[in-house]
């Protein structure tokens, strides 16, 4: 891989790990148009979202130390948030251990990526419009994140599994489902990437080492982490201000019209 191959693929991560349009997906996609689509490109993939993990603790920087210190005195909302995440990473950790050759064999590809993109977007515009339609009460507020939409969640996390879903999209949907507003139901999603993407990423680190650190793959390497730090960082507050005022409609149009792109280029 060139550097200019992973300052590109930096670049796809940090915009797209936190808006529900599926990292993973458009790095599959990405890759395979510039050809690189083997093991070591996988989990290159994988491990360069430790920079978009970064990215949300400087982001929310003050709200985790003091619930860091929150819990050494056992402080309620830090109690609660940290139990909630617990809850929330629980499902998706197993169904990922579990899974994982399984779907690494079978589900990374354009094809999957193209299905799960145009399912996403359809569920989010339906999703969108229910809600606008029925204008159902809801709560915002990272401390109205109980145990059960924790779990809730959770179960919607594990649908992210499949590349092209999105585990934005997956998890704030179904914190809206679960009666949380859109922008506190992103907050709890960026905050439980933490030790979702924290876990994943290292376990894949651990399993594709030789390659990812093979002589000559660290300024690579680097350069992703970097480089994908930087964008999400700024992805993360721009899309924050954008649910204050508008919905996730729009990002299911966006995914459908790239779902269509992917099938009519694999079927022409």
């Amino acid at each position: 891989m060139s550097p200019l191959v992973a300052l590109l693929l930096g670049i796809v991560e940090g915009f797209t790990e936190y808006l529900p349009v599926s990292s993973t997906g458009h790095l599959i996609l990405v890759g395979h148009l510039l050809g690189e689509s083997g093991e070591a490109a996988k989990s290159f993939e994988i491990v360069i979202q430790l920079g978009a993990i970064l990215a949300v603790v400087v982001h929310y920087r003050t709200l985790l130390a003091a619930r860091v210190v929150g819990l050494a005195s056992r402080d309620p909302k830090a109690v609660a948030l940290a139990s909630a995440l617990i809850v929330g990473f629980l499902p998706a950790a197993a169904a990922g251990f579990l899974l994982r050759k399984t779907i690494k064999a079978h589900l990374f590809g354009p094809l999957p990526v193209a299905i799960a993109l145009l399912v996403g977007g359809v569920l989010m515009i339906a999703v969108e419009r229910y809600r606008t339609a029925k204008a159902p009460e809801v709560v915002e507020g990272l401390e109205h994140v109980t145990p059960r939409r924790a779990l809730l969640i959770g179960i919607g996390q594990c649908f992210s599994l499949w590349p092209g879903s999105s585990r934005s999209m997956c998890t704030i949907v179904a914190g809206q489902l679960t009666g949380l507003a859109t922008s506190t139901a992103a907050e709890f999603s960026f905050l439980l990437a933490l030790p979702t993407l924290t876990a994943a990423t290292l376990y894949e680190m651990w399993k594709g080492r030789h390659e990812l650190f093979a002589p000559g793959q660290g300024l690579d390497l680097a350069i992703g982490l970097v480089v994908s730090f930087v964008v999400a960082w700024a992805v993360i507050a721009g899309f924050l201000r954008y649910l204050k005022h508008r919905g996730l409609e729009p990002f299911g149009y966006y995914r459908i019209v790239l779902s269509a792109v992917v099938f009519f280029l694999l079927l022409g």
